[in-house]
C-alpha cells in the first residue's frame, strides 16, 4: 500500500483543513450550551456546507465521497476539539443498518436527519440474561395485526437517555434455535412503555442505561429484514460497531503517556531515562503502529466496496486493553499525585485518571475481550468452536440454570 496522498487527495486534504480552520466553533459559540446542544450546532454546520457523513449517497445527505476521503476528513477533524460524541452509534452503526434493509421511504425519513445530527439514534442489544451473547436475549415480541407488543429489558444501552429512536433486536420465536428465533425493529424512544434508568459508572459518569419495555407497541413497517432473520440484520450493525469502535482513538496513547514520562522524575533523573519505563513505551509504540497498519487494510476493503470483517475485532481486543495499561502506568508514573482527579490540579487535567476509571465500558462494549477473542479465533484463524450445549436445540430448551 502505498501511504502517500495522491495529487487528488492531497488537494481534498488542503480543501478540508481550509474548512475546518474557517468553521471549527469558538469557545464563545460553544458557551452556555450544554454537550448535546454543541454537538448539534457542530453536526448541523458539517451538513449544511456539506460535509457530514461525506460517504453516505447525496439523498441521503452525504457527498459520494470515497473511503479514503472520509478517512482524511476523519484525519484533521480530529486535530481539532470539536464535541462529536453522540452520533457515533446512529450514522456508524443504525445508519449502515437502515441503509442495508430498510425500504426507500425509511432511508428517506431517517437517514437525512441522521446526517444533519436533528436525531440522535442508540442500540438496544445487551441484556441482563445474556452478557455478550446478543443471541441469548430474552426480550420477547408478539404479533397483534399490524403491530408488535414489546416486553423485556435491555441494558449497557449507550446514549438511551438522549436519544430519538433505537435499534433493537427482539425474540419472535423461541421455539427454533436462538439465532433463529430474533427480529430487527427501530422504534421512537419517547413511545409509551419505554423506561429509560441511568447506570452510575465508576466514572462519576451515566452514559450507559437500563431500557425497560412493557407492552410497547411497534408497527410492522418499522421492521428490518423478514421475521425470523434478525440475527443476519444484526451482523450488519455488529459488523460495523466493531469497526467504529476498534478504529477509534483514545486521548491516551503512545505521546500522552512518551510526555509524561518526560516530565515526572524516578529517582532523581526524567522517568524516559529509566529502562523500564522505556521498554514499556517501546511495546505500546509497536502496539500501536500494528493497530494503525491493521486499520489501514481495514480502510483499503472499505475502499474496495467491501463491508468491515471480523478482522476489525483485533482493533477492539489489543487496543482498549492498551490503553486501560497506559493509563495505569501514567497513574503510577505520577506517584502520589496520581491519586488526585481534579481538571485544575492533575496533570493533563485528569486525563489518565479519568481515562482508567471509563475504559473498562469500552471493554465490554460490542464485545467482551472473550467474544473478541473467540471471532477471531473462529472467523479470522479457522479455530473449532468451543462446545455449545446450546446449539441446534429450541431456545425454549436452553437450560438456564434455575
Amino acid at each position: 500500500m502505498d501511504f502517500q496522498d495522491s495529487a487528488e487527495e492531497i488537494a481534498f486534504r488542503n480543501e478540508v483543513k481550509s474548512w475546518l480552520e474557517d468553521n471549527v466553533p469558538t469557545a464563545k459559540e460553544l458557551e452556555g450550551l450544554s454537550y448535546i446542544e454543541q454537538c448539534k450546532l457542530w453536526q448541523k454546520r458539517k451538513y449544511d456546507a456539506g460535509w457530514a457523513c461525506i460517504r453516505w449517497p447525496k439523498e441521503f445527505g452525504g457527498r459520494g465521497a470515497s473511503a479514503i476521503e472520509q478517512v482524511i476528513l476523519s484525519q484533521e477533524e480530529a486535530k481539532f476539539d470539536v464535541p462529536a460524541g453522540v452520533f457515533s452509534i446512529g450514522q456508524g452503526m443504525a445508519a449502515p443498518t437502515l441503509m442495508t434493509w430498510a425500504d426507500e421511504a425509511a432511508k428517506e425519513r431517517y437517514l437525512p436527519k441522521l446526517a444533519s445530527g436533528e436525531e440522535i439514534w442508540c442500540q438496544l442489544f445487551s441484556e441482563p440474561a445474556g452478557g455478550s451473547d446478543l443471541a441469548a436475549l430474552r426480550t420477547k415480541a408478539e404479533k397483534d395485526g399490524d403491530e408488535w407488543v414489546i416486553n423485556g429489558q435491555k441494558i449497557w444501552t449507550s446514549g438511551a437517555h438522549y436519544s430519538d429512536f433505537g435499534i433493537l433486536v427482539v425474540r419472535t420465536d423461541p421455539s427454533v434455535p436462538k439465532h433463529k428465533g430474533l427480529s430487527y425493529f427501530y422504534l421512537d424512544m419517547k413511545s409509551p412503555g419505554v423506561e429509560i434508568k441511568p447506570i452510575k459508572q465508576i466514572s462519576g459518569d451515566a452514559n450507559f442505561n437500563e431500557v425497560y419495555f412493557t407492552d410497547v407497541r411497534i408497527p410492522d413497517s418499522q421492521r428490518l429484514g423478514e421475521v425470523g432473520q434478525g440475527w443476519q440484520v444484526s451482523l450488519t450493525t455488529l459488523m460495523n460497531e466493531r469497526a467504529s469502535i476498534g478504529g477509534g482513538g483514545s486521548a491516551v496513547g503512545f505521546d500522552s503517556v512518551f510526555k509524561l514520562a518526560q516530565k515526572v522524575d524516578i529517582d532523581g533523573e526524567p522517568a524516559i531515562k529509566n529502562a523500564a519505563v522505556r521498554a514499556k513505551l517501546a511495546d505500546w509504540y509497536c502496539k500501536e503502529a500494528g493497530l494503525k497498519y491493521t486499520g489501514y487494510r481495514s480502510m483499503s476493503a472499505l475502499s474496495r466496496g467491501e463491508i468491515p470483517g471480523p478482522e476489525n475485532s483485533i482493533g477492539k481486543l489489543v487496543g482498549a486493553p492498551k490503553t486501560q495499561d497506559m493509563a495505569s502506568f501514567a497513574i503510577d508514573l505520577m506517584e502520589m499525585s496520581g491519586a488526585i482527579w481534579d481538571d485544575a490540579f492533575a496533570e493533563e487535567a485528569g486525563l489518565f485518571q479519568g481515562t482508567y476509571m471509563g475504559i473498562p465500558g469500552l471493554r465490554i462494549a460490542g464485545g467482551t475481550d472473550e467474544i473478541m477473542a473467540n471471532i477471531i479465533a473462529e472467523r479470522v484463524l479457522g479455530l473449532p468452536q468451543e462446545p455449545r450445549m446450546d446449539k441446534g436445540i429450541p431456545f425454549s430448551q436452553v437450560p438456564t440454570g434455575n
